[in-house]
């Protein structure tokens, strides 16, 4: 048995679970989530949910656990909502956030538009302090996306080893090298 699959998920207040057949939908405060679990079986009693398996085959074994996950993070999502931050560093290097897009100035010849998909939203907090130029917090319900859309903005100007210019993971660590030396 998966040590992880027959974890039970605990349900906080105000959050409702509704199961369709393969189909789990999520319901809270933050908003509404919804996805297909096949080759599991979900139950929900009274604020706990549990995910079981369907058979003893391969397949269904390797999904068992990945979906008491899912369902897990689905309920984290519509709760407590899922946030990741980016750092900007750089000079003239910024961004700003316009409704439903993050307009990025990174050193281009042109502004870069960047249009965030329903149920994401951004903000930009500008630091100045040392090399920073500010942060952008992308926050959402479902922790696939937001990671998905913070991973494309770091690869707008992925940061760069000789002075760590770029748009990097507030967790992430930089590798710096040492540029050229003149000859003496």
């Amino acid at each position: 048995m998966s040590r992880i699959g027959r974890l039970p998920v605990k349900l906080p207040d105000k959050v409702k679970v509704l199961v369709e057949g393969e189909l789990v939908k999520v319901e809270g405060p933050k908003g509404r989530t919804s996805r297909k679990l096949p080759g599991v079986t979900v139950q929900v009693d009274k604020n706990v949910v549990t995910v079981g398996r369907t058979g003893e085959t391969r397949e269904a074994r390797s999904l068992h656990g990945l979906s008491r996950t899912l369902v897990a993070n689905m309920v984290k999502g519509v709760s407590q909502g899922f946030e990741r931050k980016l750092e900007v560093f750089g000079v003239g290097y910024r961004a700003e956030v316009k409704g439903p897009k993050v307009v990025f100035s990174l050193g281009y010849s042109h502004p870069i538009e960047f249009d965030l998909p329903e149920g994401v939203s951004a903000e930009w907090k500008e630091t100045k302090a040392g090399d920073k130029q500010g942060e952008v917090y992308v926050r959402g319900v479902d922790n696939d996306t937001v990671g998905r859309i913070v991973s494309e903005m770091r690869k707008l100007r992925p940061p760069e080893p000789y002075k760590g210019k770029g748009v990097k993971y507030a967790e992430e660590r930089v590798r710096r090298k040492q540029g050229k030396t003149g000859a003496a």
